[in-house]
């Protein structure tokens, strides 16, 4: 079975967890109390780059280019949902490990490096636009308009079950993924006719997926002209913006990633126990995030209802840490085996297994530290600069104690999972 779990091995990393935690909370504590002292005015916003990329922008944005990325993304679709079905008696069904390790792992990859990368490889997206096109509509146009207090609740709610079909259902095989994919399409195709494409950015929970990660990349938009541009990944954390779901989002990715890890160490038999430790952990991190963002003087009951919307990007890169940490060893080593079930169904040589992390634990344990501190590094530092934009200039600091606090819990929590407990 392909699963995109974290590894059960980190019990036997040859890196001491007591110098990884202790490590850890030191680097976030002296990282903001440099913060406080040399970081006193805001300096992140999206609008500040570093070079503008035409050439680039003009291969990025060529309709043949974008036409071809979207014919890709059916194909593949496509393929894995036929070639699993028609290998489905078989030990060498490759739609479960394409479900779980190249999409799911694969996007974040893929996303640090280019961008939100599933807006354009979508199937259910390129098809509106292709049949839109056909009956001569724009693809905005739906049935209704997409309501503003929906937000991305319905991403929200579909990455949910993702994670639940991944960590909660009791060995999720060929029957169970290809359902879920079936359901996924028609909800998605049926969101895209009633909404139109406005739909997708906000419900489709691999776009928004793909978006989260995004921000993070060093390749960006600029607001007013649309070029590409190479910016500090800092900088786009803002673009994530805030509304209803912003924190639910981050959330589930924050939570089930938590979940995985723990479920690793500990194990839990029945369906229904993991699945509500799962809505557990989710909502452990909202509470908490939500809770530490408000604990601050100074402002109005509305306006510290809407501090967890406004600071919500500032979780992403703990969340990219987490998914770095506990999937790249899945990535590079379990993914080459769902490679090698698509040569066999083609009938094709199959190379062998490069095993970089199983051959080196201790390139894996320091890669997956490292992924962690300095996801809550970048946290950190994202948190200190919304805070100047967001807070009264007396709470300032005090106001970020308690989101402080949180984060060096969210520290040990992850380290500590990370080791094997």
């Amino acid at each position: 079975m392909l699963l995109a779990h974290g590894s059960g091995e980190a019990s036997a990393f040859p890196v001491d967890i007591t110098y990884a935690l202790i490590g850890g909370s030191w680097a976030l504590a002296i990282s903001f109390l440099v913060l406080a002292f040399a970081w006193k005015t805001p300096r992140l916003s999206p609008a500040k780059h570093r070079a503008t990329l035409p050439r680039l922008t003009r291969f990025a944005d060529a309709p043949l280019l974008r036409e071809a990325l979207g014919a890709l993304g059916v194909v593949l679709t496509v393929a894995a949902l036929v070639i699993g079905f028609a290998q489905r008696a078989d030990h060498h069904d490759p739609l479960v490990g394409t479900f779980f390790i190249w999409l799911w792992v694969g996007l974040v990859p893929l996303s640090l490096l280019f961008g939100p990368v599933a807006r354009h490889l979508s199937p259910v997206r390129t098809v509106h636009r292709w049949v839109c096109r056909a009956l001569g509509r724009p693809t905005e146009q739906g049935l209704v308009a997409y309501p503003t207090g929906l937000g991305r609740w319905p991403a929200a709610v579909g990455l949910f079950a993702f994670v639940w079909l991944e960590l909660a259902v009791d060995e999720p095989g060929f029957t169970a993924v290809f359902a879920w994919c079936l359901v996924y399409l028609a909800v998605t195709a049926l969101g895209g006719v009633v909404f139109g494409d406005r739909w997708f950015g906000r419900a489709d929970p691999f776009e928004t997926y793909s978006t989260v990660i995004a921000t993070l990349s060093p390749l960006g938009r600029d607001r007013g002209t649309r070029e590409l541009v190479l910016r500090n990944p800092l900088n786009g954390l803002p673009t994530y913006g805030s509304g209803p779901g912003a924190v639910a989002v981050i959330s589930v990715l924050m939570g089930s990633t938590a979940f995985d890890a723990w479920s690793a160490v500990y194990g839990l038999h029945e369906a229904w126990a993991r699945t509500a430790l799962l809505l557990t952990f989710i909502v452990a991190v909202g509470v908490s995030f939500s809770l530490a963002t408000m604990a601050t003087g100074g402002v109005s009951r509305e306006r510290r209802r809407a501090i967890p919307g406004r600071m919500a990007h500032t979780l992403i890169p703990i969340a990219v840490g987490y998914l770095i940490a506990h999937y790249m060893q899945y990535f590079v080593e379990d993914g080459q085996e769902t490679l090698h079930r698509y040569l066999h169904v083609l009938a094709l040589p199959e190379p062998d297994s490069w095993t970089p992390f199983t051959d080196h634990p201790t390139l894996l344990s320091v890669s997956a530290v490292a992924a962690i501190v300095l996801g809550h590094l970048l946290a950190v530092v994202s948190a200190h600069d919304a805070a100047l934009r967001i807070l009264p200039r007396r709470h300032q600091l005090t106001g970020q104690l308690a989101l402080m606090l949180m984060m060096v819990g969210y520290t040990f929590a992850g380290l500590y999972l990370l080791f094997g407990g």
